[in-house]
């Protein structure tokens, strides 16, 4: 649809020999807009965004005139805007369920009589399969190929699925396993910064923006494309060409002066920078970086901070268009003509970096880069920074007043080997995730410290699980072509898969003698990890203590085999001349680092690695799909299995009902993740999941993984609330997934009890505290909690993906509005009723009225509606957004 307009901004861009149509900035100020120059760079992307896009309807010149008076209000006064990214990325965890919606909604799209072909992406859409290996085979130069036949072992019904997705939809596109990461994939090949369409025989030019069906989306913020994590269903909304709500943001800018000392990394800058934004809070709001200190980081080193926007808790971490973004664009083998494209845009628009200007922004907040000191996180949040020298005394801390042990404690042997465990020993040391396997010199250095390690005579402690899963094939290319691959390999950090391994929970079973020992002797084991998260009961069911940490160290700390050892002061083994080594003895300078990869990253290896990048391997190439527009759902699937959301559905949704004697699920306390709600990891046999699964006969070892079975409504309903770690203070005494059914008292699973109110007819709630729904964009903690019955959750506070993702299921946010549910004195027997939800309104207050039959006690209490936008209320109403978007084009078909 061509633009409105209403302020004649479109010119003509002239780049090389071919002429581009853009919506000048430049021309919007001077028709009226005045000051939009002095804007964040990322607030210029979305002013062009609605410049582009407005249609009378959905952008209209009201939201132009209040991006321009953000400059006075700094985002202080609440707007909604219509947000159309240019594309769509997924991973195969979330990417799944997503296409599993779209096969069903064409299903429903029949049953309402219309064609169903109207369901099909309208925005490009690309799926990258990445978090479905595992590890589990490491150590050996067969690990990869072990891994890679295991994965196709477990996923081929999921994968079988994919391939019918790639060839039913238009603009939908599948990137086959062992690729790499898709926020990597995304960097270094699917990213163009500036995009481009065809508009009635005309190319129009306008900025990159992508949303991602995972929070580290925003990771494509360090080569200045705006973009951030959206929860599934707001995904698929907006494949289908819906506009995403939002309200104009607050923008924290982010000054970055100086450059960083020797020896300290990427990563330890990144802890550092989540650490300052998690204390300034920035949930919600934009952060965008600025200042002279730019001009010292790398493309790598700026995507690396944006990487983890979602744990400093911003929607995005964007860094401006400058000579770095050129760079990279040349270095990783994009066309000239883009890059030409890139720069004189950028210029043209103001989307320059100039490190002297200062643009408006709501807050700022300044580091000198040269005060970054050698850091970890841990052990249980990646804000939890601790430097390198306070690792092991801070750790001692945690084991005892987080972990209840007073005393390091007596090793115990291992059976069947000849080494014994202790509190604090490191059982996992994964080179992993997006987050670092991005940036080339803190893979180097990695590979710097094992060569300068096994010179020495080093070993890695035979109790380590150790692991290399880069983000891209690029990296292992220059890594061997470097000479490091052998020494990295001779440590056992052998390549296990290209994907999210250890960070998403996939780091596969420990070894049966350590998992044993750890198990029966309630050991605190540690894993140290180059990715971006660490919640508790993420990374392994066996492992209690995870910290962050870069590449290097994460080698070190395999050699050390303790996180009681002080790194900066013991050393870390004997060497071969019996003499004891430090870290700083194997510690690679900045010049070693950056003379190899000046010499070993190469554009070729860029040009080669993604010249085919959608082909895939002979395993890929080799699965047989049966074509049709509707998918032929196999009923005896254990992976995907078309789920309930659009039964029965009718043109005209039911009216919204008020919530009346409703029982309560669960009371959860502050920084209920994601993982909490829905965990991706592990299946335990006796859970709810487990046994669904095994009276369908599937053994065990063939359970893979809740992230893995996503596109299966059965196994995820059954997993929701079922995080082993997860505690509910209705049971206060029992881990896990587990609450008391009232009014019989009995104690039985989450699940359990859902049905059980679901057959007597009870809607439910669920109370909880501060940051609820914190960490992955997982659409599943809303679908799932939706399928349970739960109508509202009512939370101190939300973190923003889930938020939505609770609305865009239908499911009612509340947020106190004085104190938590800590004040009311909750026994899971009180019986709830909130009522004005006829007449809701985004933002508006209720009252929540609540009986407590033991002992007669009426209490009542204000809460907000978290709807926040009109356009979220209908979505509400509709009963969820792909219900309403699933009207909408049934409308238009008929």
């Amino acid at each position: 649809m061509a633009s409105a307009d209403s302020l004649q901004t479109r010119r003509e861009l002239v780049v090389g020999d071919k002429t581009y149509a853009y919506y000048s900035l430049r021309a919007a100020e001077e028709a009226g807009l005045s000051g939009v120059s002095r804007l964040p760079m990322s607030m210029k992307v979305l002013l062009e965004n609605l410049l582009r896009n407005e249609d009378g309807q959905s952008v209209g010149a009201d939201d132009l005139k209040a991006v321009a008076a953000w400059l006075e209000n700094k985002g202080a006064v609440e707007h909604e805007i219509s947000f159309r990214p240019a594309r769509v990325l997924m991973q195969d965890f979330t990417g799944v369920p997503a296409v599993v919606d779209l096969a069903a909604m064409r299903d429903a799209m029949t049953h309402l009589g219309a064609n169903p072909e109207k369901i099909n992406p309208l925005n490009p859409v690309d799926l990258v399969i990445d978090h479905s290996v595992m590890v589990d085979y490491f150590g050996t130069g067969k690990s990869f190929d072990a891994n890679v036949k295991r994965e196709y072992e477990r996923n081929m019904e999921r994968y079988r699925f994919l391939r019918w997705g790639s060839s039913a939809f238009n603009n939908f596109r599948v990137v086959p396993p062992g690729t790499g990461i898709c926020h990597q994939v995304n960097l270094e090949y699917l990213a163009q910064t500036v995009w481009t369409n065809e508009d009635e025989g005309t190319t129009v030019a306008y900025p990159d923006t992508v949303v991602g069906t995972d929070s580290h989306t925003t990771m494509v913020n360090g080569l200045s494309v705006l973009g951030w994590g959206v929860g599934g269903i707001e995904a698929e909304a907006a494949m289908l060409g819906q506009p995403i709500p939002m309200l104009i943001p607050e923008v924290i800018g982010f000054r970055l002066d100086g450059a960083l000392p020797e020896g300290a990394t990427a990563t330890d800058l990144v802890l550092t920078v989540t650490q300052m934004l998690r204390k300034k809070g920035v949930v919600g709001k934009f952060v965008e970086f600025y200042g002279p200190g730019i001009a010292s980081l790398t493309l790598e080193d700026q995507a690396t901070i944006s990487n983890m926007a979602p744990e400093y808790g911003a929607t995005c971490g964007f860094f401006p268009i400058s000579q770095a973004t050129l760079d990279y664009l040349t270095a990783t083998n994009r066309d000239p003509a883009r890059v030409a494209l890139v720069e004189a845009y950028a210029k043209e628009q103001g989307l320059w970096l100039d490190p002297t200007q200062e643009p408006v922004f709501t807050d700022t907040l300044q580091l000198d880069l040269g005060s970054v000191q050698p850091s970890l996180a841990g052990p249980k949040r990646p804000q939890d920074r601790v430097l390198l020298t306070d690792a092991a005394s801070e750790f001692r801390q945690a084991l005892a007043n987080d972990f209840g042990k007073p005393e390091q404690g007596a090793r115990v042997p291992v059976p069947g080997e000849n080494f014994d465990l202790g509190n604090g020993d490191v059982v996992i040391a994964a080179i992993t995730s997006c987050t670092n396997t991005s940036n080339p010199s803190v893979l180097i250095a990695a590979g710097l410290v094992a060569k300068k390690a096994v010179e020495k005579g080093l070993e890695v402690k035979p109790w380590v699980k150790t692991s290399l899963a880069p983000g891209s094939q690029v990296v292992t290319d220059y890594l061997k072509s470097a000479g490091l691959t052998k020494h990295l390999d001779a440590l056992g950090f052998n390549l296990v898969g290209y994907g999210c391994t250890t960070c998403i929970g996939n780091s596969g079973p420990l070894p049966e003698p350590i998992s044993e020992a750890i198990n029966q002797n309630d050991l605190v084991a540690v894993s140290v990890l180059s990715g971006n998260r660490n919640f508790e009961g993420r990374v392994n069911p066996d492992v209690r203590a995870n910290y962050l940490a870069s590449p290097p160290l994460v080698v070190a700390y395999a050699l050390a085999g303790s996180m009681l050892i002080d790194l900066a002061t013991e050393p870390l083994g004997e060497g071969k001349d019996g003499k004891p080594v430090f870290l700083r003895d194997i510690w690679p300078t900045t010049e070693e680092i950056t003379a190899l990869q000046r010499k070993h990253v190469t554009g070729k290896m860029f040009a080669s690695r993604y010249g085919d990048v959608f082909k895939g391997d002979k395993n890929w190439q080799g699965i047989k799909v049966a074509g049709g527009q509707t998918y032929a759902w196999d009923m005896g699937s254990t992976y995907v299995q078309n789920p309930p959301y659009f039964q029965d559905m009718k043109m005209e949704p039911e009216p919204v009902k008020d919530i009346v004697e409703a029982r309560i699920l669960g009371v959860f306390g502050d920084s209920i993740t994601t993982d909490h709600i829905s965990p991706a990891g592990s299946i335990k046999a006796s859970a709810p999941a487990g046994v669904y699964l095994r009276e369908r006969q599937v053994p065990t070892s063939e359970f893979n993984s809740y992230g893995a079975r996503r596109g299966n409504h059965e196994v995820m309903m059954r997993g929701t609330f079922a995080n082993i770690r997860i505690r509910n203070r209705i049971t206060p005494e029992i881990e896990g997934g587990v609450t008391k059914h009232f009014p019989s008292g009995d104690v039985m699973s989450i699940y359990d009890a859902a049905m059980r109110y679901q057959a007597e007819g009870r809607p439910l709630v669920v109370f909880a505290g501060k940051e609820y729904g914190t960490g992955s964009s997982r659409d599943w903690a809303a679908k799932g909690t939706k399928l349970l019955g739960v109508r509202a959750v009512v939370a101190e506070s939300f973190e923003r993906i889930h938020r939505s993702n609770l609305v865009g299921m239908g499911v009612l946010p509340l947020q106190f509005t004085q104190e938590g549910w800590h004040k009311l004195g909750l026994t899971g027997e009180e019986i709830v009723t909130i009522r004005g939800l006829t007449e809701l309104a985004p933002r508006k207050q209720l009252i929540i009225e609540m009986y407590r039959p033991s002992d007669g006690r009426i209490a009542r209490f204000p809460v907000r509606c978290r709807i926040d936008t009109p356009t979220e209320l209908e979505y509400f109403k509709q009963g969820g957004v792909l219900n309403y978007v699933l009207r909408s084009l049934a409308r238009q078909a008929s």
